[in-house]
């Protein structure tokens, strides 16, 4: 059976953590939490739900994903597949196997999980980040002639095809950057249709006025270097 670790950044999820953890299928063989400067329990209900708890003191989910990637670097038990999710239970943690299918059937590299519309709990996903998935990937549809119509944060990657990607992004152009790699490395890629319902507590990106347009940013900017090159 193919190694599977799961990696979830985590900045004040102590509501939602456990109930995450919880759910994730147990063809897993470790759950990656990486506390991204938290002030409330995360870091307490993460360890008792029997994650492996890293910290990352500078802040972006870009930092947390990479933090992740060093310490499973350094382990012994060298994963075929990563995962990454979401702390905020917006997303189905039973539906990893779902989501890693393509890959163990199909030989897939990369899998996410496209927040579809038709299963997306009403007000899972607010207009700005409706309206900013559209225009990235048609954007990526029209330089690259792409597939992808979401950048969910709920996907599988080979572990061996992660590496050669060389993931630099710090912030909010994690999953963009990641999905502009797989195009340039020619990376066999699938979506799979995932549910969504609204996440516990506030986004720290769609959230709010900052973290809305700096994502909007840090999205187009990768996308634009990409096509120029």
């Amino acid at each position: 059976m193919p190694v599977l670790k799961v990696i979830i950044p985590a900045y004040n999820e102590a509501d939602s953590i456990g109930k995450v953890i919880a759910e994730i299928p147990a063809i897993v063989a470790e759950i990656i939490v990486v506390n991204n400067n938290s002030t409330d329990q995360t870091v307490a209900v993460a360890k008792q739900a029997g994650a492996t708890v890293l910290t990352e003191t500078r802040k972006g989910y870009g930092y947390a994903c990479l933090c992740g990637l060093n310490y499973v670097a350094s382990t012994s038990n060298t994963p075929d597949i990563i995962v990454f999710l979401d702390g905020d239970y917006s997303d189905y943690p039973e539906e990893l196997e779902k989501i890693v299918a393509p890959i163990l059937e199909e030989d897939m590299d990369l899998v996410i999980g496209a927040r579809k519309k038709s299963l997306r709990e009403p007000g899972s996903m607010t207009p700005q980040q409706v309206f900013g998935n559209a225009l990235a990937t048609f954007l990526m549809r029209l330089f690259f002639g792409a597939k992808f119509t979401d950048l969910g944060p709920f996907r599988a990657i080979k572990y061996e095809k992660l590496k050669e990607l060389q993931m630099q992004d710090t912030t909010y152009g994690w999953t963009v950057e990641m999905q502009l790699k797989a195009l340039r490395k020619k990376l066999k890629y699938k979506e799979v249709p995932v549910r969504y319902k609204q996440r516990i507590g506030v986004s720290k990106v769609s959230g709010t006025v900052k973290g809305t347009i700096f994502a909007g940013i840090k999205i187009l900017g990768w996308i634009f270097k990409y096509s120029i090159k």
